[in-house]
């Protein structure tokens, strides 16, 4: 059910044609909670209409076997030439899979991987764009190349050897390593997390092609009933009866500013005319670097939040969205904005320095912290994306809890800066009141204390939450 604002998108293009029927997972609704910081306005020209937006193309894609042909496709892989994925590259399966990348139907050839450099974006056949800011990839090597180069199709398999999908109509092509790195970084110095995990020492050539993936991507860690896929989340959505999804991502806990914002937000639309807006809280469950705090122990802190009443369960979804990250800045907060259109959210939270970190080498934000949210209001493919800045929160000494910044009082604020929250739960001591939820904070404090060095010095391996 698409909203009559938005103009659907045809679906075309050699590597962009192959689109089978959506998969459905059993909806669940979930106990957990949303925030996030809008920082002007919402648009006050803004037509209000019932449903969901359309996804990129058009239709959802769905890369996964039908079930009767699983068995066929199995006895088919055992022939074919084997290319070993890392547990990045099970991420970015599991990603294209749902249709969280629609209209792409596998990893990138050539021509879409030059797209997505140069232009941050993919033409379909009948000229139109949907936005690709990020490439998604798959690096192989000398020695793969050649065991592959006479076949059309190969087996992709697991650490273990597992059978996870069979790439088809491939492609093999030089990996621009550097120039992949430039234009998605804007710089090359050493030390970006992604490239170190992913890049540095991957193959020199790439393999793209379609995917048949031959069964559902579980993780097995006790929260793939969190892992919605952008067709769970809709007919969830339809379920609850939203005109308006409004989206936040998140690779941090949730304090009481965010939940201010969220709330603020909703508010905001409901004043505008929409009658039941959703919060789609969405954390980041794909790679992330060692100093981040676990996904396993952020999901806890957020169900605490919830629990605490800090959000609305009734107006909340929370999942897991499952892409890796690659600290891009202006660059991949794109991409986070487009998948979240194929979920259904037609409202999209942005804060300051969106997926951006420190610089690798000099100490400075790798990143403009504005530029995030400039770069969105005028991406190609993403107008049909309503932008919502944050409105910048911080503690109110004067009335002990997080309000929005008055910059004609700015003596009775206190900027909680996310290096000052970790050092305090490290040390086991409490923020100021109204900061964070007392339930969400111990979380915090429990995962700290989980890094407590050994007497050996050394850090260890943080326990599951």
């Amino acid at each position: 059910m698409a909203s009559t604002i938005f103009t659907q998108i045809p679906f075309q293009s050699k590597s962009l044609n192959k689109i089978s029927n959506t998969h459905f997972v059993p909806s669940f609704k979930l106990p957990v909670s949303l925030s996030y910081n809008p920082r002007t306005a919402l648009p006050k020209s803004l037509r209000v209409r019932a449903g969901l937006i359309e996804p990129d193309g058009g239709k959802l894609v769905d890369l996964h076997v039908a079930e009767p042909e699983r068995e066929l496709k199995k006895r088919e892989a055992a022939s074919l030439p084997r290319v070993k994925l890392t547990e990045i590259d099970v991420q970015w399966v599991h990603v294209l899979s749902e249709g969280w990348a629609s209209p792409l139907t596998g990893f990138m050839r050539e021509s879409e991987l030059l797209q997505t450099l140069h232009f941050n974006s993919l033409r379909l056949d009948d000229g139109s764009f949907v936005n690709m800011s990020v490439p998604i990839v798959l690096a192989i090597d000398d020695s793969q190349k050649e065991s592959v180069t006479e076949s059309n199709s190969v087996a992709l398999v697991d650490s273990d050897d597992k059978l996870i999908a069979i790439l088809t109509d491939i492609e093999i092509y030089k990996h621009p390593k550097e120039e992949r790195i430039a234009r998605t970084w804007g710089t090359t110095a050493p030390g970006l997390p992604y490239v170190e995990e992913t890049i540095k020492n991957s193959g020199n050539w790439l393999i793209g092609g379609d995917l048949e993936v031959i069964e559902l991507i579980k993780y097995n860690d006790g929260l793939d009933r969190f892992r919605l896929s952008p067709m769970d989340l809709r007919r969830e959505f339809e379920r609850r009866n939203a005109d308006a999804v409004f989206a936040f991502q998140l690779r941090n806990p949730v304090h009481n500013g965010h939940a201010l914002l969220m709330t603020d937000t909703r508010r905001r639309l409901l004043e505008m005319g929409y009658k039941n807006p959703i919060l789609l809280l969405h954390p980041l469950g794909g790679y992330t670097k060692a100093d981040d705090v676990p996904l396993s122990w952020r999901m806890k802190q957020h169900e605490k939040v919830l629990e605490d009443g800090v959000l609305d369960p009734e107006t909340t979804v929370v999942s897991i969205f499952p892409s890796p990250m690659h600290y891009a800045g202006p660059t991949e907060v794109q991409w986070h904005a487009k998948a979240r259109i194929n979920a259904g959210a037609n409202f999209y939270i942005v804060g300051r320095d969106p997926a951006g970190m420190g610089h690798p080498v000099e100490k400075r934000d790798l990143y403009d912290a504005d530029h995030g949210k400039k770069v969105l209001s005028m991406a190609p493919g993403l107008e049909r994306l309503n932008i919502l800045p944050f409105r910048v929160a911080a503690y109110d000494k004067t009335q002990g809890k997080m309000a929005f910044f008055d910059p004609s009082r700015a003596q009775d604020f206190l900027f909680i800066s996310g290096t000052k929250m970790r050092t305090l739960a490290k040390n086991k001591e409490n923020p100021p009141a109204g900061f964070m939820c007392p339930g969400g904070w111990q979380v915090l404090v429990e995962y700290y204390d989980s890094l407590t060095p050994s007497e050996d010095g050394k850090i260890p391996e943080p326990v599951p939450a």
